[in-house]
C-alpha cells in the first residue's frame, strides 16, 4: 500500500522565518526521519517545498485556464513537503506518521494512494492500459 504524507505549515514557519525553530535542529530531526524511512525501506520519494511566492495557481473559469502567481496569502496553510511510502498497512502508514517531527501549528494529512487494479470496472480498459504503459516508461527512465 503506498501513502503520501502532506506536510501543511503556515508559510511563517519557513525555516530561516521567525517562528520557525533553528535551523540545525529541524534539518537534523527531517535527517533522522528520512534516514528512518530510507532503512525500513518504506520510502518512496521525498521533498520539501519551496515557499508559495516562487508557485502559482491554475484555474479554470469555464473559458480557459487562468495562471495567478504566488504567494497565496489568503491559505491559512500551505503545504511545506511531502513523504510518499509504501507500507504493508494503514497501521504502518499511521505509524510512521507519528514518528514525523513535525511540530506545533504543523499538520501531516495522510492519504491512501489507490492502485490502478481498483479503477478496474470504473475507467476504460484502455484508458488503464495506457496509463500502466505510461508508468512502465518512468520506470524505465528512472532506472536509465
Amino acid at each position: 500500500m503506498r501513502y503520501m504524507l502532506i506536510m501543511q505549515a503556515p508559510e511563517s514557519m519557513r525555516i530561516g522565518e521567525a517562528d520557525a525553530p533553528p535551523a540545525e535542529e529541524a534539518f537534523e530531526a527531517m535527517g533522522r526521519y528520512n534516514t528512518e524511512l530510507v532503512d525500513a525501506g518504506v520510502l518512496l520519494a521525498a521533498e520539501g517545498l519551496a515557499p508559495s511566492s516562487e508557485g502559482f495557481l491554475v484555474t479554470h473559469d469555464g473559458e480557459g485556464p487562468s495562471v495567478t502567481d504566488g504567494p497565496f496569502t489568503e491559505a491559512k496553510e500551505l503545504v511545506a513537503g511531502f513523504w510518499m511510502l509504501e507500507v504493508a498497512s494503514r497501521e504502518e502508514a499511521v505509524q510512521w506518521a507519528r514518528r514525523c517531527p513535525i511540530g506545533p501549528g504543523v499538520t501531516l494529512e495522510v492519504r491512501r494512494i489507490p492502485e490502478m487494479a481498483e479503477f478496474e470496472g470504473v475507467a476504460p480498459a484502455e484508458l488503464l492500459d495506457a496509463e500502466t504503459t505510461l508508468r512502465q516508461r518512468i520506470a524505465e527512465r528512472q532506472q536509465a
